[in-house]
C-alpha cells in the first residue's frame, strides 16, 4: 500500500511541475512573440509596471512586501508587473473572508460557555490586562481558568501522552495538522482513530494539501472516509500562480471530547519523535490543556472545519460540561488564540511583540526561523538595549539552506544590540516558544518568519502565572548548554559573507 502511494504521489508532483513549466513557457512566448512590436510592447509593459508600483505603495500591507515587489518590478520592468498581476488577480479571498467572518460571528458566544474570566485576571494580575484585553475583546479569544496545563519539551513525550489520551476519547476526536506522513508516529494514531470511528465516535481529520504535498496521495481523504474518518483537505493545491496558494493551514490541534487539547510545533511524522533523523536531533515543544482552555481550541478547529461547507455544526452541542461547571482545578490563566491571514490582523505577531515590550528581566525565544520585519527587529533590539536579557535559540542544522542564510543575516544587528543568539548544536530546533519574567509564556505554531506571521493560519496558547511558564523556561535553559552562542565575529568573516545574505534578505517576504 505504501509503495502504491509513493508512486501516486510522484505522478501527481510530476504533473504539477509540468503544468507550472507550461505556464512559464507560455508567458515567455507571449512576450517574445511580440518582438516585432518591441518598441510599443516595451512602453506598454513599462507603464503597466509603474501602475503596479503605485498600487503596491498604496496597499495596506507590510512595508517589506512592498519593497520586495517594487525591487522585483524595477529589476525586471517587463516581467515584474505581469508577474504581480498574475500572482494576485487569480485568487479571490473575498469569499473565503466572508465565510470566516460569518463563522466567527456564529460561534463568538460559544467561547464564553465556561464564563468570562477576564475580570478575575484583571483583579489578580492587572499588569496582564492589556495583553488579555487585546486577545479577548479585539481578536475574540477569551481568558480561561479551570484549566490544567502540561508542557512537553520533546516530540517523544508529546507522542506518548497523545496515545494515552486518545484511548480515553468517548465522544469525538478532532485533528488539524500541516504535515502527515505515515510511519512510527502517524500509524499508531491512525490505528486508534479507525477503531474509535468504528465504535461510533465523531472522528475528523483536517490537513493542509501543500504541507502533505510530498507525503500523501491526492485521494488520501477518500481512503480515510472509507475507514469512517471524516476528512477535509484544506486549500487544495492548484498548479497556477496565485497568492491564495500562500495561505496554508499551519495549525496543529488535537482535541478530545473538548476536555483535552494539544497544540505546539509538532506535526505527525517520524522526524518529530526522532524515529528518523533528517537534520540531526529534532527539538520541538507542545502543550496540553485540560478543562476550559481545551474547549477554546476545539472551537478554533470547528471554525476552520466549517470551510468544508458540506455540513453545518451546532457548536454548542460539542460543549462537554452541559448543565454542570468544569471541575478542573485552575492552574493560573490560559488564553488560546488563533491567527488568520485573511482578516488583516496579525495576532501572532502582536502576541510576540507585547511579550517583548512588557518584559522587564528577560525574554527567552525558541524559533526554527528568524526572518523578521522591522517591527519585531526593533522590539528585540530595544528590549536588549534597555537591559532586558534577550536570548534566541535557532537551529544549527537547517531544513532550508536559503532560509538559514537569510536568518543569519539578522544575527549581526541583533548581537550588536545585545541580543544573545544561540544555535542548537545537536540538530534542528523546531520549537516555537516565548517566555518572559517567570510570569508569561506562549507555546504554539507560529515561527518568526513572514509566512507564519502574515500568510499562514496559526494558533497558540498564552499562559499567565501558570506552571507551564516555569516548564518553558526550564526547557530553554536546559537547551542552552547544548547550543553554541554565536559571536559578532562569526557573522561576517568577509565581504562576500556579508553581501550575499543582505541581497537574499530583500526577497525574505516571498520565502
Amino acid at each position: 500500500m505504501k509503495k502504491k502511494w509513493v508512486r501516486v504521489v510522484f505522478r501527481r508532483r510530476f504533473f504539477v511541475i509540468i503544468l507550472l513549466l507550461v505556464q512559464i513557457v507560455f508567458i515567455t512566448f507571449l512576450i517574445a512573440g511580440s518582438s516585432m512590436y518591441f518598441h510599443y510592447v516595451n512602453w506598454v509593459f513599462n507603464i503597466l509596471s509603474i501602475v503596479v508600483c503605485i498600487h503596491v505603495l498604496n496597499k495596506r500591507e507590510k512595508a517589506a512586501y512592498k519593497l520586495t515587489w517594487i525591487f522585483i518590478i524595477m529589476l525586471f520592468p517587463i516581467f515584474g508587473g505581469i508577474l504581480y498581476i498574475l500572482f494576485y488577480t487569480q485568487s479571490n479571498p473575498r469569499k473565503l473572508r466572508r465565510v470566516i467572518e460569518k463563522t466567527a460571528a456564529e460561534c463568538r458566544n460559544s467561547f464564553y460557555l465556561p464564563g468570562n474570566s477576564l475580570p478575575v485576571l484583571a483583579e489578580a494580575f492587572p499588569e496582564f490586562l492589556p495583553q488579555a484585553n487585546y486577545l479577548q475583546k479585539y481578536a475574540g479569544f477569551p481568558v480561561y481558568t479551570h484549566t490544567g496545563t502540561e508542557y512537553f519539551p520533546s516530540g517523544e513525550s508529546f507522542f506518548r501522552r497523545v496515545l494515552s489520551e486518545l484511548e480515553k476519547a468517548e465522544h469525538y476526536i478532532f485533528l488539524e495538522y500541516f504535515i502527515l506522513r505515515h510511519g512510527a508516529m502517524l500509524d499508531p494514531i491512525m490505528f486508534i482513530l479507525e477503531r474509535k470511528a468504528r465504535e461510533g465516535l465523531d472522528v475528523r481529520l483536517m490537513y493542509d494539501d501543500l504541507g502533505c504535498f510530498m507525503s500523501l496521495p491526492s485521494d488520501y481523504h477518500k481512503h480515510l472516509e472509507q475507514k469512517g474518518i471524516k476528512c477535509f483537505v484544506f486549500n487544495p493545491f492548484k498548479p497556477i500562480f496565485s497568492s491564495l496558494q500562500n495561505n496554508r493551514d499551519h495549525r496543529k490541534i488535537l482535541s478530545i471530547d473538548g476536555k483535552v487539547a494539544f497544540t505546539g510545533g509538532l506535526n505527525l511524522a517520524d522526524e518529530y519523535i526522532n524515529a528518523v533523523s533528517r537534520f540531526g536531533h529534532w527539538k520541538d515543544a507542545a502543550i496540553m490543556l485540560t478543562g476550559e482552555g481545551a474547549w477554546s481550541l476545539t472551537l478554533v478547529f470547528l471554525q476552520m472545519w466549517s470551510l468544508k461547507g458540506d455540513e453545518k455544526d451546532n457548536y454548542n452541542s460539542f460543549y462537554p460540561w452541559k448543565g454542570s461547571p468544569c471541575t478542573v482545578e485552575s492552574d493560573g490563566f490560559v488564553q488560546p488564540y488563533a491567527d488568520s491571514p485573511i482578516d488583516g490582523e496579525n495576532v501572532g505577531e502582536h502576541v510576540y511583540i507585547q511579550i517583548i515590550n512588557k518584559a522587564k528581566d528577560y525574554v527567552y525565544i525558541n524559533t526554527p526561523y528568524l526572518v523578521i520585519d522591522d517591527n519585531l527587529l526593533s522590539a528585540l533590539t530595544l528590549a536588549a538595549k534597555s537591559g532586558v536579557d534577550v536570548r534566541i535559540i535557532t537551529p544549527h542544522r537547517w531544513d532550508k539552506w536559503i532560509v538559514a542564510i537569510i536568518s543569519r543575516s539578522y544575527y549581526r544587528q541583533l548581537i550588536s544590540a545585545g541580543v544573545k543568539v544561540y544555535e542548537y548544536s545537536a540538530g534542528f530546533n523546531h520549537s516555537k516558544t516565548f517566555v518572559a519574567d517567570d510570569r508569561i509564556a506562549t507555546v504554539g505554531t507560529t515561527n518568526l518568519d513572514f509566512r507564519s506571521l502574515y500568510l499562514h493560519f496559526e494558533c497558540g496558547v498564552l499562559v499567565f502565572n501558570n506552571s507551564a511558564v516555569k516548564a518553558v523556561k526550564e526547557d530553554f535553559l536546559q537547551t542552552i548548554p547544548v547550543s553554541h552562542q554565536v559571536t559578532i565575529k562569526e557573522c561576517a568573516h568577509n565581504a562576500f559573507q556579508r553581501i550575499v545574505p543582505d541581497v537574499l534578505r530583500i526577497f525574505a517576504p516571498l520565502m
